[in-house]
């Protein structure tokens, strides 16, 4: 029977395969041990599916799989495989990841989900990938509701273990994305490090894909997901390094997009006046950021709890990877260079071969001589 049903996924029909898909979710309801004994006959048409057209196969497809997950050998399997059809097929994740990874956080635990995705990512070759995944992975934490809970644990990453723990979970593999990271800072609160990933972008860093996310992350700013961060620019006293971060952001837009007119309109909210006006009275000669070096800030509450982030360490974690990302970035155009060198070479090498080749007048009428047959005099 499961043999069948494995057979019905190919179908052309929707509602062939919708059902071949509810007998194999009461095969493992009934005989669970059997069907995962054969699991390897049906996985891959399993994942096969999840290119399918229709949504709702989609779903039922993520139930199956949520089913099978259960079991930790599998859920590794599951997440691993998931990853390298996403590489091998873009299409795939542009058009189903975030129903794909929304689901499974819904089925599965959103946390577990999301620690496997950046523990296969950050050991991950293909850069390119890791950093199209882990934007695609950031973009979907920041927006989904079905997440609201890991934000709201990521937001006492500096205040308590679990919050920690989640967050130097995804450190890593993050790191391959810039823009990614400094929306997981903003939304752990860590304004210091947010800062000091901003300061150490490079010429090299800043380019079309880069302004891109910076242009989504500042849209992102004014939604529900991130109120707090706009309610705490009422105290920036408070919080000195949350306004150096966002007016960091904004000296890299450029002036005249969309993106930055919109985050300079919500800095100009920002009250002058608050409760460290002495603060501010000392800081108004001299450096302009002399106040954001004097205040204390959340890193504070970070040093004095146990088992502290170690931000330098991190810091310097961000600029190793981020490096392999400019060396691959170079090593690509040296190789486009080259490629383009070699084919001018060789359209020259043609063209200089056709030119010296001897080629017949077609203008002028064939001579007397030519049109002798052989062996006519």
């Amino acid at each position: 029977m499961l043999s069948i049903a494995r057979s019905q996924l190919t179908s052309e029909r929707e509602g062939t395969k919708i059902e071949a898909l509810h007998w194999i979710g009461v095969l493992l309801a009934r005989h669970r041990q059997e069907v995962i004994y054969y699991l390897n006959a049906i996985f891959d048409s399993l994942l096969k599916a999840l290119s399918d057209p229709s949504d709702e196969v989609v779903l039922l497809v993520l139930e199956v799989h949520a089913s099978i997950a259960r079991d930790a050998s599998h859920f590794r399997q599951l997440v691993v495989f998931l990853v390298h059809n996403f590489r091998s097929n873009h299409s795939l994740l542009e058009k189903r990841g975030a129903l794909i990874v929304r689901r499974l956080c819904v089925l599965l635990d959103a946390e577990h989900v999301y620690r496997e995705f950046a523990m296969i990512l950050e050991g991950e070759d293909d850069l390119d990938f890791a950093s199209i995944m882990v934007q695609a992975l950031n973009l979907i934490l920041l927006t989904s509701l079905e997440l609201a809970e890991l934000r709201a644990l990521l937001k006492q990453s500096l205040v308590n273990a679990a919050g920690r723990d989640f967050f130097l979970s995804l450190y890593a593999s993050w790191c391959h994305s810039p823009m990614a990271m400094i929306s997981l800072c903003l939304l752990a609160q860590a304004y210091n490090h947010a800062s000091s990933i901003i300061q150490s972008l490079g010429e090299e860093d800043i380019n079309e894909k880069f302004m891109v996310q910076l242009d989504k992350l500042i849209r992102l700013l004014e939604t529900p997901a991130f109120a707090y961060l706009r309610l705490q620019l009422l105290e920036p006293g408070k919080f000195p390094w949350l306004l150096k971060s966002l007016y960091g952001l904004l000296m890299l837009l450029p002036q005249q997009s969309v993106a930055f007119k919109i985050l300079r309109t919500r800095l100009k909210t920002v009250p002058s006046n608050h409760s460290s006006g002495e603060q501010l009275k000392r800081a108004s000669s001299g450096n302009p950021y002399s106040q954001i070096l004097q205040i204390p800030d959340d890193s504070t509450r970070n040093q004095d709890s146990g088992n502290a982030i170690n931000f330098a360490s991190r810091l310097q974690q961000f600029g190793n990877i981020q490096y392999q990302h400019r060396m691959h970035a170079k090593s690509q155009r040296q190789s486009r260079i080259s490629n383009s060198s070699t084919l001018s070479q060789e359209i020259q090498r043609l063209e200089i071969s056709r030119r010296q080749s001897p080629v017949q007048d077609i203008s002028r009428p064939p001579s007397r001589s030519s049109m002798v047959n052989p062996g006519q005099l």
